[in-house]
């Protein structure tokens, strides 16, 4: 009866292990350790919330084929990889959104920031539609393709070509003058 019992309890805990492994949790949104985009599995590298005057706006999570706390590795590398936001918060709009990301492009890109211009305008447009709270969007880069894929709720938005595009874009959150400097950290694994 012991043994019965014990094994019960071993099974039970095996399950919650196992649960507890796939996915964590961040202000209330479910972190898959892994996602797949277009049929490549990415691992989760880290996880934060972006909070803006002292709001929380999106819980940001990093996933990228060869796990790294080394930023400039990141931004240099042609490996697949991926940023995924949720929305948490009703205040953000896709014209916040967008006004933001325009800023954080303005400080990733420095005196490239015109020519990378009609890139920003064409992610900014596939960024145009309502924004609601629990919208998630992929932006994921395909190494073989040299291009950024955009996602919203898994629908595909669009493609925006080149390497230099990526560096700029997850230079937004992994540049040496970040949008969050605790979220870069966060993102990196190193918090």
């Amino acid at each position: 009866m012991k043994k019965t019992i014990l094994m019960t309890l071993l099974f039970l805990m095996s399950g919650l292990v196992s649960q507890a492994q796939n996915q964590f949790e961040q202000d209330g949104v479910a972190i898959p350790r892994s996602i797949e985009v277009q049929k490549k599995p990415l691992q989760l590298n880290g996880y934060g919330t972006r909070s803006k005057a002292w709001i929380d706006v999106y819980v940001q999570a990093l996933y990228l084929s060869q796990l790294s706390q080394d930023a400039s590795f990141i931004l240099e590398s042609e490996m697949d990889m991926a940023i995924r936001i949720e929305i948490i918060s009703k205040l953000v709009t896709s014209h916040k959104l967008t006004k933001n990301m325009e800023n954080g492009f303005e400080k990733s890109c420095g005196d490239n920031h015109a020519a990378m211009q009609p890139r920003i305008e064409m992610l900014k447009s596939m960024l145009a539609d309502k924004i609601v709270e629990k919208d998630v969007f992929i932006l994921a880069y395909n190494g073989l393709e040299q291009a950024t894929f955009v996602y919203k709720n898994n629908e595909l938005k669009g493609k925006i070509p080149g390497l230099d595009f990526k560096k700029a874009l997850f230079g937004i959150w992994l540049a040496e003058n970040p949008a969050d400097k605790d979220l870069k950290e966060e993102l990196l694994g190193k918090k």
